[in-house]
């Protein structure tokens, strides 16, 4: 009966410890969510500011599982180099061996304060401040957790059957880091089994050299949760949670054989035997992020080789993954990275049109209808994909970039329709009818048509790094574009005054081409309007004061 009450207390206390985990990461990320998002994406310009970037984003969500997805995702996004995300989450591993140092610093007598101050928080309106209450409240339930396991362990010092099962762990060390790995494993958290290891080692009957062995598991184990959560993925997704798996699994088949001497350099430390599992933990994470830094060049090939590219389906979403709708964040890069694939079709059924417009080859069109169905479908599905996270509570910030990219999505959209039944159609009736544009005629048309395309490409990097001036320089574009649409319908205009027959029978072709370029341009500037107007650079109309 003894024994009975004993596990239900360890698995309480390691409960709330998980509760309080979760707490803190999704306090930060309603806090801020956006600022770590941004740094994360900005902060990788090179390997010692990737490097921090993973410690302080770990640091503050409490979860290297959750800057390990966000990092995945940026990197299938482009927004991240291969190479850098293998040093951001050396950063990250450091960041979770710095919790649990702190954790276990002996600050228990903070749990009432802290959560006294994180339940006042939570009763500002500001979505800030609430999730900022959310993470202390989470940070003081790690701490009064710790206590918990402490009480919940104390019973063990005189059990026979736990030194016994112990001195078989000592005799046994990898049977000992593959049961710590499994630990860390089912509770999805490396710093879990860490503070249970501490607990434990409390009790005194675990040697330094099995200390050392269980924490190694630790590490191990919390690396597979993320790389399981990416299977569903992209290929470059999966190539980052498997680096992180290989670099620790490395470090621990390397370290293992060593535990014993490792444990004796940490008898050393000034911190007392008691701290020697979270001394292990970071000393491990900082000797292993010396060593595999160097070589992350070499690691992110490696992935590379063993996660080669596959060819995808183009139709249906690749990146809506259901199970990130809890964590905002990763949720709206999701639909980002989708998005940009919309934009990319859209990109593709332009080039078709423009290609057919040039050969009055209509092969070239075949593929456009189907292209037009895909944007339907996607658009559709982001749009449902975001109204499903709408209906969590939101931070501002997360609101409004939902809302960017359903209009962005929309925009799109209605290109792909202009596209088939405009465009398409005029590019039909130019061939059928066998008619010749004017020289002059046809060059402002492919004029058009080329600038139109570029401007897709530059509407998909603003739509990613939402750069001020690529934004203002699109909408500098957009007068551009509407000035060079009134130039060559008056000098269209000319021609048909002068009587020029190649113009005559071109006349409604030429209009209509143009007016649906325009069309699609002034939806692509729709993108910048956000930024723009977060600058307070655009007025509610363009009509001039008559004063």
């Amino acid at each position: 009966m003894q024994s009975t009450i004993v596990m239900i207390n360890l698995g309480g206390a390691v409960a709330l410890l998980l509760f309080g985990l979760s707490q803190v990461k999704d306090g930060a990320l309603r806090a801020f969510g956006a600022s770590l998002r941004t740094g994360l994406a900005t902060g990788t310009a090179n390997g010692l500011r990737s490097f921090i970037s993973g410690l302080f984003t770990t640091i503050a969500l409490q979860s290297s599982t959750a800057t390990t997805m966000i990092t995945a995702s940026f990197v299938a996004g482009g927004l991240i180099m291969p190479r850098m995300a293998q040093v951001l989450l050396l950063g990250a591993n450091v960041g979770t061996a710095i919790t649990a140092w702190v954790v276990a610093a002996g600050i228990a007598w903070l749990s009432p304060l802290l959560l006294l101050a994180g339940i006042v928080l939570q009763r500002y309106a500001s979505a800030a401040k609430q999730g900022g209450g959310v993470a202390l409240v989470g940070v003081g339930l790690m701490l009064l957790s710790l206590h918990l396991l402490s009480n919940a362990t104390a019973p063990m010092r005189d059990s026979v059957a736990l030194i016994s099962f112990i001195t078989l762990l000592d005799g046994a060390w990898p049977v000992a880091l593959l049961l710590s790995a499994t630990i860390a494993l089912l509770a999805s958290s490396s710093l879990a089994a860490v503070m249970l290891v501490l607990s434990l080692a409390s009790t005194g009957a675990l040697s330094p050299a099995l200390i050392v062995v269980l924490v190694l598991g630790a590490n191990l184990g919390g690396a597979i949760p993320p790389f399981i959560a990416t299977f569903g993925q992209s290929i470059a997704a999966r190539r980052v949670a498997l680096g992180n798996l290989i670099v620790r699994g490395t470090g621990c088949l390397i370290a293992l054989p060593l535990a014993g001497y490792g444990a004796a350099l940490l008898d050393l430390l000034p911190f007392g035997p008691e701290k020697l599992p979270v001394d292990a933990h970071l000393s491990f994470n900082i000797a292993l992020a010396t060593l595999a830094w160097p070589l992350s060049l070499p690691l992110s090939r490696l992935t590379m080789a063993l996660l080669p590219e596959h060819e995808q389906p183009a139709a249906g979403p690749k990146y809506l993954d259901i199970e990130a709708l809890p964590e905002p964040v990763v949720a709206l890069a999701g639909a980002t990275r989708e998005v940009l694939g919309v934009g990319d079709l859209i990109e593709r059924m332009l080039q078709r049109a423009s290609d057919a417009f040039e050969s009055n080859d209509l092969s070239k069109l075949s593929e456009i209808g189907e292209l037009e169905k895909q944007v339907d479908a996607l658009q559709q599905d982001i749009k449902i994909y975001l109204s499903k996270l709408g209906r969590s509570e939101l931070s501002d910030d997360y609101a409004r970039h939902s809302s960017t990219i359903i209009d962005y999505a929309i925009n799109l959209e209605h290109i792909g329709d202009i596209i088939e039944k405009g465009l398409t159609e005029q590019i039909r009736k130019k061939a059928s009818l066998s008619v010749r544009f004017s020289d002059e005629g046809y060059d402002e048309l492919k004029k058009m048509f080329d600038l139109t395309i570029d401007n897709v490409r530059v509407a998909q990097t603003i739509f990613v790094t939402r750069d001020f001036n690529l934004a203002k320089r699109m909408m500098d574009l957009k007068v551009e574009v509407r000035h060079m649409e009134k130039r060559s319908a008056a000098r269209h205009l000319e021609r048909l005054r002068k009587g020029r027959v190649d113009s005559l029978h071109t006349s409604s072709l030429h209009l209509d081409v143009l007016r649906d370029l325009k069309r699609i341009n002034a939806h692509l500037v729709s993108v910048a309007h956000p930024i723009l107007d977060e600058s307070g650079l655009l007025s509610e109309s363009r009509l001039r004061s008559a004063g």
